[in-house]
Parts: C-alpha cells; structure tokens; sequence
C-alpha cells in the first residue's frame, strides 16, 4: 500500500482475472476463450490495415463499426456505442448511471459487479440465486435502485427467456434495467430487440467469446439513444480513442461474417453437449447452459480435489471459494481433443479417489 493511494484504492478489492499461464503445455479451460481461431475475414482485415492508418489516431466514433453492428441489429447508429471490451463499456455504465446510487443483481455472478460498484460508490444489493440458481425474478421487481443481470449468467450459465427479461423492464419502465450478454451467440434468446420499445434497457455484448477475439478487446452497448449519450460523454471524459485501427477493422469483419458465427455456435453447442453427457456419466451434475462453459460438480469429490488435481495434469478450469460454489467447477468449451483429455483426466481422479 502507497501512502499516496487515496482512500478508495486502498479500500478497493479489485477483480481477479482467470489464471494466463505462460506454458503452452496447458490444457486451458478457464477463461472461456472460443474454441476455434477468428475467421479468416478478420485475419484479412487486420493484415489489411495500412501503416498510414496506424500513423494516424482511429475514428474516435467507431463509426463504420457501429453501423456494422446497428444494422445487424435492425437500430439506428446512435443507438450503439463501442469499447474497449464490453468490461470497459460496463465500466463507463457504472460511471454514467450507478455512480452514488443503489443497484441490485444477484448473489452467484460476474465478479466485476461488485468491484465497479464500491469503486463508482453505488450501494449494490445482491439477491439470492434459488437453490436451484435461477433468478428470483420477483425480488428483483421488488428491490430498489437498477438493475444489472448477466445473461446467460456466470458461472452458471443459466439464462432468462426474453419474455422474463421483458417483465423485469416493463415493471418499472423508470428504472434502469442493464442485461450483460458477454456470452450471447451459444443459445440464449437475446433481449436486444426489447430495445425499440424500452428506453429503459441496455444491453451490453462482447466479441470476446461470441467471435473469437478475446485478445483484440472490443465490446459494445445498444440502448436508446439519450442512453448512448452518456455513455459518450464519459468516454471522451476518459479516453477518446479506445478502438484502434486495428481492432476497428477486424471487429467489422468479424460482425459481418455471419457464416462463421453461425458456425462458431454450432461447434461449441455440440461440443458442450458431449462434455456434459461425458461428466454425467461420471457421476457430475451438470446445470444446463447456454454460454460456452459449463457449471458442474461431482457427487462425492470437492471441487477443491478436483481443481488440484486437473492443475497437476496440466488442464485448467476456475473455481472459487465462495461457501456456496465451493464444490461447482466452471469448465469452458474447448475443442473435441481437449474434451477428451478432460473426460479423460477426470475419469482417472474419480476413479484414483474413489
């Protein structure tokens, strides 16, 4: 601790990111990464980038990206706003719309929820998943301030209907309901459509997971445009250039190549189908998912043994140590290969611990 940090750095317990090794010889299944390299339209489109254009700043407004992303959403441009990474977007939400004031989610999330709230000062409420951990929709049409759902949650992997997300905006239409899809595009139904009808909903997305890009980090909002304007000003309060050339371009043709992401989900759809039929055989609970990973736990052996032992076998997975998920790994879809050497792995500690 510095003695210089001002009271809320030192009082701050920031977000702690899923394990990057630097061995290529881990089977990593942490962090959510897409199962299969970007497409080649986007490869194209940053080797396509000129050194002119990286002499120069980018477009400050994104602007052919965002008309990329309206258009394949049926809005209008100043109903888009893009970031760097959809955790920087949320991140400028906070600070627009919650900074001072209360806010409610729930108690089994994204992590960075709580972090941005004690760093903006928003008093934030977390409701209680059920036992099953669906949404007590109920308490959260009841509870006061915002609201920010993930959806599919994580590390569930649950997801609301867009019919259940609807009730939850349309309660209160002057109160602002926030829908994180940072996993859309593995079977959720989006909730982006209610936004021609609510001014009170904003959605937010990653390429991260959705079109394998986790590395270039880019994210966007779609909400009204008055919405999108606040968003604005904190951005240029803070930093008026967060896409570079680079990443404009590819994020561009990765929105645009519609075949690939059609494709992408499939792979990783059937994919999570095996692994799940493949822990459940050994004797796992699996919680049906909608998002690239799974959320599982065995019916005899902790979620600590299990983290340990895969780490020794050099296959990554996260675990936290939350009372309530201690037992629950959450697993990402990786390709055909690593799922075997997964199943595999804990075929063999299941079978050396029972």
């Amino acid at each position: 601790m510095s003695r210089f940090w001002v009271d809320s750095v030192s009082s701050l317990s920031p977000y702690i990111p899923g394990e990057q090794p630097d061995a290529q010889a881990f089977v990593k299944l942490n962090t959510n990464e897409h199962a299969l390299p970007p497409s080649e339209a986007v490869m194209a489109a940053v080797a396509s980038v000129s050194g002119e254009a990286l002499r120069r700043y980018p477009d400050p407004t994104a602007s052919v990206l965002r008309e990329s992303i309206a258009r394949q959403e049926g809005l209008s441009v100043d109903q888009v706003f893009v970031g760097n990474g959809s955790d920087e977007v949320l991140a400028h939400l906070w600070a627009a719309f919650f900074a001072g004031r209360p806010i409610s989610s729930v108690d089994v999330t994204y992590g960075f929820y709580p972090v941005w709230s004690k760093l903006y000062g928003s008093s934030l409420t977390q409701w209680p998943l059920r036992e099953d951990f669906s949404v007590d929709i109920e308490a959260l049409i009841n509870s006061k301030g915002a609201i920010v759902l993930a959806n599919p949650n994580a590390p569930t992997g649950l997801a609301l209907s867009r019919s259940l997300v609807e009730r939850v905006v349309n309660a209160d239409r002057n109160r602002l309901i926030v829908i994180d899809e940072a996993y859309f595009g593995f079977g959720a139904e989006t909730s982006a459509p209610l936004i021609r009808e609510y001014d009170n909903l904003i959605v937010t997305r990653s390429l991260s997971k959705s079109h394998s890009l986790a590395g270039l980090r880019v994210g966007y909002a779609l909400a009204h445009s008055d919405l999108i304007g606040g968003l604005d000003r904190i951005k240029d309060s803070f930093n008026s250039y967060p896409l570079d050339a680079v990443a404009q371009a590819a994020a561009r043709a990765a929105i645009e190549d519609t075949g690939w992401s059609s494709h992408g989900s499939t792979v990783v759809i059937d994919s999570r189908r095996g692994m799940s039929d493949g822990l459940q055989k050994l004797g796992f609970e699996v919680l049906p998912s909608d998002a690239n990973f799974i959320f599982t736990r065995h019916n005899t052996v902790s979620g600590a043994a299990l983290f340990d032992a895969l780490r020794e076998r050099n296959i990554l997975v996260r675990r936290w140590d939350n009372p309530r998920i201690a037992d629950w790994l959450r697993i990402s879809i990786g390709t055909q290969e690593q799922t075997q050497l997964l199943l595999g792995a804990m075929s063999a500690i299941i079978e050396g611990m029972g």
